[in-house]
C-alpha cells in the first residue's frame, strides 16, 4: 500500500513537511505545477537566484534566435526537453509519463524570442523578464509546457533539495547514485551536460522531490485567459496618453456592434469573439503585454497564498483522503487481499470500493 513516498520509505509525514517538500505519490502523477512567478516573487535568495538563471538562459536562447537561422538539431538541443517524471506532477492517465517539449514548442518559442521579445533581459516596463511570456503570444503553450521547461532548467536545483533530504533522512540502502541527463547548461560549449546526484531510489527509477511553496494547481500568475479575461483592465496601466487611447480605440473597433437585423437588437460580441479581439490588440501593439505582467508583478503577494491554498486543497483531496479510504478498505474489507488479473477479481474490488464510499462515507469526509 505504498502509494506515498512517505509510506514507501516509512518516513513519517511531518518530516517532509518540515523540509518544505510534497509528499509525492509513487503511483500516478499528482495535478500541480512549478510557477516560475513563484520564484521570481519568493523571499527565498535561492528561488530568486533561479528565476534569474532561467532568464539568463532565455537570453542565450534570444541571442541565439537574433543571429541568424538555428539548425534543427539546436533547437532540438536547446528547446526540446522530456518531462521530468520523476517528480511526480503533472497530467496523466496513470503512472507519471508525460509528452513532454517537443519540437512544435521549440518553433513557438523559438519564433517569438526575435521579435516579440526582442527586449527580452532588458525590460524597461517590468520589473524583471519572465518566460510566461510566451504563454501570451505562442499558441499551444500552457501551464504543463511552462512548468516542464521549468523544471528542466532548474533541475539541478531539485536534485540538490533532493539529495540533501535523503542523506539526512533516508537509510543508504535506499539511495543511489544515479547520472542524471541534462542536469546543467555548459554555455562554453553551448550544450547541456549529464551529472552525478545521490537520489532515493523507487521501482526501477529515482525520485525528485520538488519544494511545495514553488506549486501551484490552476493556471501560472501569468497567464493568456486571466490577460483575456481581465484585458480592459489593462490599458487603464498604460502612462502613455497616447499608446493608452490607441489601444482602447483599436479594441473597441475590433468589436464594433454588428449591424442588427431588421427589427432587432444589435448582437453582443460572443465571448469567442472578444478573446479574438484581445489577441489581435495585443499583437497589433505587444508592448501592452509588458503593462499586463506589471499589474500581475504588483500583485505578486496573491500568488504566493492563492498557489498555498491550492496545493493545500490537492494535499487534502489526493494525499489525505486517500489515506484515509485506504485505511477504511484495509481495515473493513478484502480490498487489497484480491487478486487483479481477472475479470471477477476487478468486479470484487469494486463492489468494497463501492460499499466503502457509498455506505461509510462519514468515516474518511
Amino acid at each position: 500500500m505504498a502509494t506515498f513516498i512517505s509510506d514507501y520509505f516509512g518516513v513519517d509525514e511531518a518530516v517532509f513537511e518540515e523540509y518544505g517538500a510534497l509528499n509525492i505519490s509513487v503511483v500516478n502523477d499528482l495535478p500541480l505545477f512549478i510557477d516560475p512567478f513563484l520564484l521570481f516573487h519568493s523571499e527565498k535568495p535561492e528561488y530568486v537566484a533561479l528565476h534569474e538563471e532561467i532568464i539568463n538562459y532565455l537570453v542565450f536562447l534570444r541571442d541565439r534566435a537574433a543571429g541568424g537561422p538555428v539548425t534543427e538539431g539546436n533547437l532540438l538541443n536547446w528547446y526540446c526537453f522530456k518531462e521530468v517524471k520523476q517528480n511526480w506532477l503533472g497530467f496523466s492517465v496513470s503512472g507519471n509519463d508525460g509528452a513532454g517539449l517537443g519540437i512544435k514548442f521549440a518553433r513557438g518559442l523559438h519564433s517569438n524570442l526575435n521579435v516579440i521579445f526582442s527586449d527580452f533581459g532588458d525590460e524597461k516596463i517590468t520589473e524583471s523578464s519572465h518566460l510566461e511570456k510566451v504563454c501570451l503570444v505562442a499558441d499551444g503553450v500552457g501551464r504543463d509546457n511552462i512548468s516542464d521547461f521549468t523544471t528542466n532548467l532548474i533541475k539541478d536545483f531539485l536534485c540538490k533539495y533532493t539529495e540533501a533530504f535523503a542523506a539526512a533522512h533516508l537509510p543508504a540502502e535506499a539511495v543511489r547514485e544515479v547520472w542524471v541527463e541534462r542536469a546543467r547548461f555548459d554555455y562554453s560549449m553551448q550544450a547541456w551536460m549529464r551529472a552525478k546526484y545521490r537520489l532515493p531510489w523507487v521501482d526501477g527509477d529515482f525520485v525528485l522531490l520538488t519544494p511545495k511553496d514553488m506549486l501551484t494547481r490552476d493556471e501560472n500568475w501569468i497567464n493568456k485567459d486571466d490577460f483575456i479575461s481581465g484585458f480592459e483592465e489593462v490599458p487603464t496601466a498604460i502612462p502613455d496618453v497616447q499608446l493608452r487611447a490607441a489601444v482602447f480605440n483599436y479594441f473597441e473597433a475590433l468589436l464594433k456592434r454588428r449591424p442588427p437585423e431588421r427589427g432587432k437588437k444589435a448582437k453582443e460580441p460572443t465571448q469567442q469573439e472578444r478573446a479574438e479581439a484581445v489577441v489581435a490588440t495585443m499583437r497589433q501593439y505587444p508592448q501592452i503585454i509588458d503593462y499586463y505582467i506589471k499589474l500581475k508583478e504588483q500583485r505578486g503577494d496573491e500568488a504566493a497564498g492563492v498557489s498555498a491554498e491550492k496545493v493545500l486543497a490537492i494535499e487534502y483531496l489526493f494525499i489525505e483522503q486517500l489515506q484515509a479510504l485506504q485505511s477504511l478498505l484495509v481495515a473493513n474489507t478484502n480490498f487489497y487481499g484480491v487478486g487483479k488479473s481477472t475479470y471477477e477479481e476487478a468486479h470484487a474490488r469494486l463492489a468494497y470500493l463501492k460499499d466503502v464510499i457509498e455506505n461509510k462515507p462519514s468515516l474518511f469526509l
